[in-house]
């Protein structure tokens, strides 16, 4: 039986909400012993600072360049994830040795792919950039940490997204239903098919919060609409969802991925606030139930994670568009919030032990491969 090792996973990615930190022991396998979570938010300004960097970031070819104000937010961000690592494990009276590992995802700021021709589906370029200094933070910390998960994914070929499926496996080895749907709703939403024999399928469906949570922000100052209620007031614009559905995005086969801003909301931005969160949210309802065109067999469960779980309107519309049963991660025995960050510490684990993070089925790279950079204090 392989060694459990202490992980913390911390889980920024698309979203700009906060940091997320999670503490989970495993072997990387099979085994996986949960513990406490919790989320760190940013302040307004540093959120206003990332949006900064996200534009900043639009023209980058080289990943590991840093025009404009990319040094400073990445400085500041490595800064405040070290901080948010003291303050977690000095709330739960956890001394900084006894973790094995930190898993360090970063802010994604870009996530370019250029397909291959469909006669060549691995013959893609993947420009995947994440602001983070795995180095620094092992300094800051003093703990091992494993960062740049994504990398050689994209050097092999694949797409670098998304790397959570491995763990959705291994957390709905408890579920008796087979196949089940994994759908994590952050930024970008992303869905994991679990086959009876364990296979994986996997990619981004489309969006996920960040159309609605931009739509609210610049109509209501803020960047939520909370329990959907805005959208539950409202009524979708079945013109500017048909228009919005016709991106080329959803014609294409899987591996597929996103990056945060690859959709516009131009086509409801004749609308009122109401109709806008209620178009917006139809239209990431309508790319996560047109996932099942990709699944070789219905699922039996969709198990929703992710803050886009919280929104009962977005909830409700999905449960419409799929013939299965729909619940949330705690119905499943997960914490919703917790599991994109207890997967990074899961992945840093497997990384550690040279396990493969990612699959053909899941990023469309040729072969399994592991990945990650090791940073030593």
């Amino acid at each position: 039986m392989s060694r459990m090792l202490r992980a913390v996973g911390l889980m920024s990615g698309t979203s700009m909400d906060g940091i997320d930190v999670a503490l989970i022991d495993t072997d990387g396998e099979e085994r996986v012993a949960r513990g406490p979570f919790a989320t760190f938010a940013y302040e307004p300004d540093f959120r206003a600072r990332l949006a900064a960097a996200l534009d900043d970031a639009r023209g980058l070819t080289d990943r590991n360049a840093r025009p404009g104000c990319l040094a400073d937010v990445e400085r500041e961000l490595t800064e405040r994830h070290a901080a948010a690592v003291e303050k977690f494990l000095a709330g739960q009276r956890i001394a900084p040795d006894a973790v094995d590992v930190v898993g360090f995802h970063g802010q994604t700021v870009l996530h370019k792919v250029s397909p291959g021709e469909p006669e060549a589906a691995h013959d893609v370029r993947t420009l995947t950039v994440q602001l983070g200094d795995g180095r620094r933070l092992a300094t800051l910390t003093g703990i091992d940490v494993v960062w740049d998960l994504r990398a050689a994914d994209a050097a092999a070929g694949g797409q670098g997204a998304p790397l959570v499926p491995v763990y959705h496996r291994a957390v709905a080895a408890r579920l008796p239903e087979r196949p089940v749907a994994v759908v994590n709703i952050g930024g970008v939403a992303n869905v994991t098919w679990i086959g009876r024999d364990g296979s994986l399928i996997a990619f981004d469906t489309g969006p996920g919060n960040a159309l609605i949570d931009d739509w609210m922000l610049r109509h209501t100052g803020t960047a939520v609409d909370a329990g959907g209620r805005a959208a539950a007031d409202g009524k979708v614009d079945e013109d500017a969802l048909n228009a919005l559905l016709m991106s080329p995005y959803f014609g294409r086969v899987p591996p597929k991925s996103l990056d945060r801003n690859a959709f516009a909301i131009d086509p409801v931005r004749h609308l009122s606030v109401a109709d806008g969160a209620a178009t917006l949210t139809a239209f990431t309802a309508a790319g996560i139930a047109r996932a099942r065109a990709h699944f070789p067999e219905e699922p039996r469960l969709w198990v929703i994670c992710g803050g886009g779980r919280r929104n009962k309107t977005l909830m409700t519309m999905i449960a419409a568009s799929v013939e299965s049963a729909v619940a949330p991660a705690e119905a499943a025995g997960c914490d919703g919030d917790a599991v994109e960050a207890e997967a990074w510490a899961y992945l840093a684990v497997r990384a550690l032990k040279g396990l493969p993070i990612t699959f053909p089925g899941t990023t469309g790279v040729p072969a399994p491969v592991t990945g990650g950079v090791l940073a030593k204090p």
